[in-house]
């Protein structure tokens, strides 16, 4: 057998970043992603999974984790469509790189969201760093009633909660959203 040599030897080793590189900006798409959706569908014609989220209860599953089937579902899409076991030689393999990202990022929003920010599967709040401002972010996210309004519809990158009370007293005195007297301004 002859060693790899110059060129060949050189992609063989650089073979890892592009699968790299594909599953990192699967997640940071998956951001956005995930904001448009929890925007425009969660709060719009999805209301009716996503309503409970948004509501006091008791129960250990609300109908807003149908949502987490939804990524469930688009990972596993990307992985079908990327197995040579599956497709045989009409699958595109790039696609299995999409559906690790896909994966990832649901690993992070179940971590962060529902774990870190809702305390479904351990306690701990943060006191200080991007942790706590995650929290404040979505906190935020939650003062409004209803579906109307609203600010920090993403999951993992928050913008300033100052800024976001801001936002939201605008959107109050404009009418465009109810906001619950435990916000304070």
């Amino acid at each position: 057998m002859v060693a790899p040599s110059g060129v060949a030897h050189y992609m063989i080793g650089m073979a890892w970043i592009v699968p790299v590189v594909v599953v990192i900006a699967t997640v940071l798409a998956m951001e956005l992603v995930a904001w448009s959706s929890h925007k425009y569908v969660m709060h719009g014609f999805g209301w009716a999974w996503h309503r409970d989220h948004h509501e006091p209860h008791d129960n250990v599953l609300e109908k807003n984790d149908l949502y987490a089937l939804v990524g469930a579902a688009m990972s596993i899409s990307m992985f079908v469509w990327g197995s040579p076991l599956v497709l045989g030689d009409a699958a595109w393999i790039p696609a299995t790189w999409i559906g690790i990202g896909i994966l990832v990022y649901g690993i992070i929003y179940t971590l962060v969201h529902d774990g870190l920010v809702h305390q479904r599967y351990f306690r701990w709040v943060p006191k200080r760093g991007y942790a706590k401002r995650l929290v404040q972010a979505h906190k935020l996210h939650h003062a409004t009633i209803g579906k109307e309004g609203g600010v920090s519809f993403g999951f993992v990158f928050a913008r300033d909660p100052a800024k976001l009370k801001a936002e939201l007293k605008r959107q109050r005195e404009a009418g465009i959203a109810v906001v619950r007297d435990s916000v304070g301004y």
